[in-house]
């Protein structure tokens, strides 16, 4: 990927645009596709991932993923304005919006004022590029097609690889000439939908698709565990597995919509090992190791065999001995939140 550029507004830029997108929220929302997701009242990226699965359910079993090269850095500001004018008699307003869009970014400690692009970071941004993507919905709409959007995410569902590849080729003409924005055809494709990522889920091919977990989010997810889990940080248990929990809340909240309970079973077993392998490596000495063993209920001969183990942290914490001791009840009386029985909570909910 490249670099993102953010325009982060001053505290009373951010309170001015937030003024200004509680004015056209209510003029241009209603109007936006039943199919547009991002940054709209009362819609999340679950409705959107829910809608694809149904697309792929009714037989779309093709999908035109397209990519739109740095989107927010590339919104034509005369385009927007134009299509701003039509709903908008307040030129003060429209004035207004301009200098915003053109107010610059900071690039390597200088302002830079900017002659394309939203500038992200503000509030006013994701409205407008509902309103020019709003011109792609009607046209997807106008020709018949399935398809959602969240945000720059756009995604049309189809029957064939041909009637794919036909799509893809009209619809990206339509995107540079009429809306004067540049498609990423080295990201884009027409592929199966479980082959691409949608917002952090992909899908499972079977005739009833079920909604997983993307390999890049996983990796994402035990590369922050990893990090909360650390042998190196010498954070109290306690404190660790506060943090833990507060992560993992957050992140279970995103992805229990994936249809895919063994892999939030998995997952707490390995978080457990991991926080073994921290509690082992805190107890340091062998002669520590040996008593809180022995605490533990572990016949002496026993604990004294573990207790002066030469094995490797990560081996020790897969052991019979600490599966035994170290169970989920020792992990729920120390406040660890099981991921799976949260997965249960809210699919249930």
């Amino acid at each position: 990927g490249g670099v993102r550029l953010l325009g982060i507004p001053t505290v009373t830029d951010r309170f001015i645009q937030q003024a200004i997108a509680q004015i056209l929220t209510p003029i241009f929302d209603p109007t936006f596709s039943k199919n547009s997701y991002g940054f709209r009242p009362n819609r999340s990226a679950h409705n959107a991932v829910r809608k694809a699965k149904g697309y792929i359910k009714e037989g779309f079993r093709w999908v035109i993923d397209m990519d739109l090269e740095k989107f927010f850095d590339k919104v034509n500001h005369d385009k927007l304005m134009g299509i701003l004018a039509k709903r908008i008699e307040d030129r003060t307003l429209l004035k207004l919006i301009r200098k915003y869009l053109q107010s610059g970014v900071m690039l390597n400690g200088v302002v830079q004022l900017t002659e394309e692009g939203t500038p992200q970071g503000g509030p006013l941004s994701p409205l407008l590029s509902n309103i020019i993507l709003d011109k792609l919905d009607k046209e997807l709409e106008t020709r018949g097609h399935k398809f959602v959007r969240y945000a720059d995410d756009c995604n049309i569902y189809v029957k064939s690889l041909k009637a794919g590849d036909r799509v893809m080729e009209s619809i990206t003409t339509f995107i540079e000439q009429k809306l004067k924005l540049k498609v990423n055809r080295y990201k884009s494709a027409v592929d199966r939908p479980w082959k691409r990522k949608f917002l952090g889920f992909s899908f499972t091919w079977n005739k009833e698709p079920k909604v997983r977990i993307t390999k890049e989010s996983i990796r994402r997810f035990k590369t922050k565990i990893r990090e909360l889990t650390s042998r190196s940080k010498p954070f109290p248990l306690e404190v660790r597995i506060e943090m833990l929990n507060r992560y993992l809340t957050g992140w279970c909240g995103y992805f229990a919509l994936a249809d895919t309970p063994s892999k939030f079973k998995e997952f707490d077993e390995w978080i457990r090992r991991r926080l073994r392998m921290c509690e082992w490596k805190q107890w340091k000495k062998p002669k520590t190791r040996v008593r809180k063993l022995i605490g533990l209920g572990v016949p002496d001969y026993k604990a004294h065999e573990w207790g002066n183990s030469r094995k490797k942290y990560w081996r020790v914490a897969c052991s019979p001995i600490l599966h035994k001791t170290l169970d989920n009840s020792y992990w729920n009386k120390r406040g660890l939140k099981s991921l799976y029985n949260r997965y249960e909570i809210l699919r249930q909910s």
